[in-house]
């Protein structure tokens, strides 16, 4: 029957109200689905455009065979575009980096830090001087290596002792040693 006061039937009301109700949650779930996955496939590029190139991550990481390196000598290789100096020290070498008050050093590092136990005669540095970025000579035959028989930067003049640490110049730190480990007794894997 009809409800001849105006006001509606209250089980109507109800009813009504809870299918309001769902619907409209419903409506809230989806947009806030629809929003989470618009919002990932917008941050999917974003983020993966942000990681290493296949070229890059080919060099991430470089091989060295030591063998033909004889003591005293020094050789020149590429780790991720930029110079290493890698040099197999003779017991002279070894000697003298030691016998340096390592307080006296502007970035003080014994040589033992710089090297592998039980490898200590093999230096593995970055080719890059740490004032501004010149490559410093000494690691090639006939190169100057300074006053302090390791090397020199031509640049402006920093100097590097046999440990590859810093004793002269404007450098502010030795140069870097990146990370690296023997895969085999001859054979350096560095990165």
């Amino acid at each position: 029957m009809a409800d001849t006061t105006g006001t509606a039937d209250p089980a109507v009301i109800a009813g009504t109200e809870g299918e309001g109700i769902r619907r409209r949650d419903f409506i809230n779930i989806a947009a806030v689905g629809a929003a989470g996955v618009g919002g990932i496939a917008t941050l999917v590029p974003l983020i993966s455009q942000m990681a290493p190139s296949k070229d890059v991550l080919a060099e991430s990481s470089t091989e060295v065979d030591l063998a033909a390196i004889q003591p005293g000598q020094a050789i020149k290789a590429i780790f991720r575009k930029q110079p290493l100096f890698i040099r197999n020290l003779t017991a002279k070498e070894i000697a003298e980096a030691n016998a340096v008050d390592v307080a006296s050093l502007r970035d003080p590092q014994t040589l033992d830090e710089r090297t592998k136990p039980g490898k200590e005669n093999w230096l593995i540095t970055m080719g890059v001087c740490t004032h501004l970025g010149c490559v410093p000579l000494g690691a090639a035959e006939g190169e100057v290596k300074g006053e302090f028989g390791g090397y020199f930067c031509p640049c402006h003049g920093s100097s590097y002792d046999t440990a590859a640490r810093i004793r002269k110049g404007p450098a502010p730190k030795n140069l870097e040693v990146p990370e690296y480990e023997f895969t085999s007794d001859t054979v350096v894997k560095i990165g």
